[in-house]
């Protein structure tokens, strides 16, 4: 929330009127998170899968209507959030994922590294996707072994942090300067950011954060897709505020808001309205969402 509200605010404002909040964001936060997502993407096709191969006999018919609702959904969104992710999920999960099931794994591991290491010499960006998609969905065939949480989170740190520094010194140097140091720094990051708080599920903190963390996660594509109207509306606020504090203050409260509503929702329903719609389209059918014992 706070990357998308930043990169809205941006696209009005000159370099000369970016201060330390802008590049704390751009250096923290920005291409740092949906490396993340497209990773639990490629994951989350392994579990429909799945689920879908208990269900019907024809797996792949129902995960292309999914993919397809998705990219409808994408495309509507794209009207108003240009350079927004879900279409570009779809059609890489249709043209990538959809053909790499069939493929010895072996070689879906080769395919993965070698298309994310080419993204991220060429920069970075969308390009990092397809990629990423490929690694999630072969975690989650072959999960790594436990211990090498801790390590794998330590040395992502200190690359993170070692080319985020990079970066820095090099960026306004026209000889020194290559974007793939950039996208380095991004998947550095965000497998730090994913390792560090798979490790604080593991202590006492496991409680309390998956009472905020999981009904916005449950009801991600909803929460998502609402954020972006709230986004829009106070785009002349946020483009006014110097102190660039508004789009922060105004990611916090829009988060606040969403995690009481849906746990409220969820207390009620199986899943999130977009998520019910969603899943209805995908399976044609009028999927049961009320919880038995909920009152309307």
């Amino acid at each position: 929330m706070v990357v998308n509200t930043w990169q809205h605010t941006r696209d009005h404002l000159k370099e000369s009127d970016r201060n330390t909040v802008d590049w704390a964001i751009d250096n923290l936060l920005q291409s740092r998170f949906y490396p993340i997502f497209s990773f639990l993407f490629g994951l989350s096709f392994v579990l429909f899968l799945r689920s879908a191969a208990a269900r019907t006999g024809h797996p792949w018919a129902v995960l292309l209507r999914r993919l397809a609702v998705l990219a409808a959904l994408g495309a509507v969104h794209q009207l108003f959030n240009p350079g927004e992710v879900l279409l570009p999920y779809a059609i890489f999960g249709a043209l990538v994922l959809l053909p790499a099931w069939f493929f010895p794994r072996p070689g879906v591991a080769v395919m993965g590294v070698a298309l994310t290491a080419w993204a991220v010499y060429q920069g970075g960006g969308i390009i990092l996707v397809p990629g990423l998609f490929l690694l999630g969905m072969l975690l989650m065939e072959r999960p790594p072994p436990g211990w090498l949480l801790p390590p794998a989170f330590v040395a992502s740190a200190v690359l993170g942090v070692t080319l985020t520094w990079l970066w820095i010194r090099i960026a306004k140097d026209p000889d020194l300067f290559h974007s793939s140091v950039y996208a380095g720094a991004g998947l550095a990051a965000a497998t730090a950011y994913g390792t560090g708080m798979l490790l604080l599920l593991r202590t006492r903190l496991r409680d309390p954060l998956l009472a905020v963390l999981a009904p916005l996660g449950r009801m991600a594509l909803t929460n998502y897709l609402v954020s972006t109207p709230v986004i829009l509306l106070f785009v002349p606020l946020l483009v006014a505020d110097t102190t660039r504090l508004a789009g922060v203050a105004l990611s916090a409260v829009t988060l606040v808001l969403q995690v009481l509503f849906s746990r409220a929702w969820l207390a009620r329903f199986r899943y999130g309205p977009l998520e019910w719609a969603w899943r209805s389209l995908t399976w044609m059918e009028r999927v049961p969402n009320r919880r038995i014992g909920s009152h309307p």
